[in-house]
């Protein structure tokens, strides 16, 4: 029996198991249920839908983009053409470091805006609020490790009195940064897209 014959027949038995399978090549992905004996339970679904959120970034990011956000491009989209395509922040920056912050509601993420001579200088990205497991809540470092790779860098940063993780990844002529509100790397709290700075 060859490998793909192989492959094909595992394949077809964990479907039929319930288990999702992306790869018809027979790589069965680290997230793939190991017990093919029970239908796929609630929780894989979860983790499932976050792996997707989190796959969505990647191509997006190498035009300074984020995945579904009108276009809106780092360093080329001004803040008139922000206004006009999705309103004005309900809670507006307040000097030049600031955000324009545009609060997650029924089931819409949350984005935060900061611009630099009128055009977009960096975008935050919070998820939603409802069924956060399905969407940055469900997103681990380790699961960003897993299947992105080795951050370019990986840094501690203090914001108050919690100490955060940033993984940073070079996009292109871009940067992502996945913020955790711990140390572990379990509470992604947002994701940024920058200019690349990192040598």
């Amino acid at each position: 029996m060859n490998v793909f014959t192989s492959a094909k027949k595992t394949a077809i038995a964990t479907v039929t198991a319930g288990t999702l399978i992306l790869s018809v090549a027979g790589a069965v992905p680290s997230y793939a249920a190991a017990n093919t004996t029970a239908p796929a339970a609630a929780p894989v679904d979860d983790h499932m839908k976050a792996f997707q959120t989190l796959m969505s970034f990647y191509k997006p990011a190498l035009q300074g983009q984020f995945p579904n956000f009108h276009g809106f491009t780092v360093g080329l989209t001004s803040h008139e053409t922000v206004i006009k395509a999705i309103g004005k922040a309900e809670s507006p920056a307040k000097d030049a470091d600031g955000f324009d912050v545009y609060h997650a509601e029924m089931g819409h993420p949350g984005y935060a805006l900061n611009y630099k001579l009128d055009k977009i200088r960096e975008m935050r990205y919070f998820g939603t609020n409802v069924e956060r497991q399905t969407n940055l809540g469900g997103i681990s470092a380790r699961m960003v490790i897993q299947h992105w790779g080795a951050p370019n860098q990986s840094a501690l940063i203090k914001s108050g009195k919690t100490v955060q993780k940033k993984l940073t990844y070079v996009r292109g002529k871009y940067q992502l940064e996945f913020i955790f509100n711990n140390t572990s790397g379990l509470d992604l709290d947002h994701i940024n897209l920058v200019n690349k700075s990192i040598k």
